[in-house]
């Protein structure tokens, strides 16, 4: 935990002013504070719900789909890339996003961390990789946001993505955000296949929560 404190503010420091040459911008700033604290909050929340199941969320578990491994390390390469390409194009010249894109990116990122917490605090199966948690005898969740979507944590997760994006102001950082996207809505199909076929009583539960992730579209 201590690590986390210490290593990931450093390492989004280095992300966002390395690239744009200078430590004194304000939007660099802005962002990092509000993703410490946001997710901050939420993991001392969460582990204070239950401390066992925030430890086994923090590292990927053996029984780890092999081709959910390949497909994550691609996918968080593109949504790491949203940090120096949007603070390297915000600061040389690319034309400022208006207030009112930038203000939506922070209310996506809220969206984002309250949803990702919702989901963890209701599924004590949700992990970062996919697999079949066979051991813990994983059952269908469907309370809290499962109630609506069957894949919360990823809805959260594309408004984190392009949320940073246009936090930091920048045109070209819709593009690794898109990409980190595009994975993620493979990652979906993939899992969700998956647990149809293994998971019992997952595809009863997907009949009556048609949507995976977008209400009236998919």
């Amino acid at each position: 935990m201590a690590a986390y404190a210490v290593g990931l503010p450093l390492a989004l420091a280095m992300l966002v002013f390395v690239p744009a040459g200078t430590w004194r911008w304000a939007p660099g700033w802005a962002l990092i504070v509000f993703l410490i604290a946001g997710f901050g909050l939420s993991a001392a929340v969460l582990a204070r719900v239950d401390p066992v199941i925030f430890r086994a969320r923090s590292r990927f578990q053996p029984g780890t789909r092999r081709w959910d491994l390949r497909l994550v390390t691609v996918m968080l390469t593109a949504m790491v890339a949203i940090f120096p390409v949007g603070a390297y194009a915000a600061t040389h010249g690319e034309p400022p996003l208006p207030a009112w894109a930038v203000a939506l990116g922070y209310l996506l990122m809220t969206f984002g961390i309250v949803v990702t917490a919702w989901a963890e605090a209701v599924n004590a199966f949700f992990e970062p990789g996919v697999r079949l948690q066979t051991e813990r005898g994983q059952r269908v969740v469907s309370d809290g946001p499962y109630a609506f979507l069957r894949h919360p944590g990823y809805v959260a997760a594309l408004a984190l993505f392009f949320g940073m994006a246009l936090a930091l102001g920048s045109r070209w950082a819709l593009v690794p955000a898109a990409m980190a996207g595009a994975l993620l809505v493979l990652r979906t199909k993939w899992e969700d296949d998956l647990l149809r076929r293994e998971l019992p009583g997952y595809a009863d539960y997907a009949a009556r929560v048609r949507w995976r992730l977008l209400p009236g579209l998919w």
